[in-house]
């Protein structure tokens, strides 16, 4: 079983690029309650009805580690409405040459799951450009793709 996992590069510094994963409000559309910044700290987060989650922060490292544990779920638009519990949600950070590399990896997100290919898409948005966005220009865009969404009347679904 593969882990959906996504890496680049940026010209920022580690401290950079974990300030900006922290800042989960600034890359993450929806709400999102709670501390993001701080280890042992829980958070939730919703979007509509589509989808909720708890999440603890199980590891902090500055400018190498985020981690957080999937404590509780709710996704609208599979069967198994709590297919990300127990999972792990893992931001990597390393400095590889003048370049800083995030590997961001969703530990128990796996293709044989019924949310793999939608969850996937919304992580792809969030991660490979909002939070991008906010790691290169401290603007991270965590509201255009519900924008996009509702102009193209697709069904916002992370």
């Amino acid at each position: 079983m593969s882990n959906l996992t996504m890496t680049y590069q940026v010209d920022q510094t580690p401290d950079e690029v974990f300030a900006a994963i922290t800042d989960v409000r600034g890359w993450w559309s929806g709400d999102i309650e709670g501390d993001t910044d701080k280890l042992g700290a829980e958070f939730t987060y919703r979007n509509k009805d589509v989808h909720w989650s708890k999440q603890r922060i199980t590891e902090l490292v500055s400018g190498k580690r985020v981690v957080w544990q999937v404590l509780d779920s709710y996704l609208s638009f599979v069967k198994d409405t709590a297919e990300w519990n127990g999972s792990k949600v893992v931001f990597d950070i390393a400095r590889k040459g003048s370049k800083t590399e995030l590997r961001f990896t969703h530990v128990g997100l796996v293709p044989e799951h019924e949310c793999f290919d939608t969850c996937s898409n919304a992580w792809g948005f969030y991660i490979n450009d909002s939070l991008r966005r906010l790691i290169a220009t401290g603007k991270g865009e965590p509201n255009e793709r519900e924008e996009r969404d509702r102009r193209g009347g697709r069904p916002v679904t992370m």
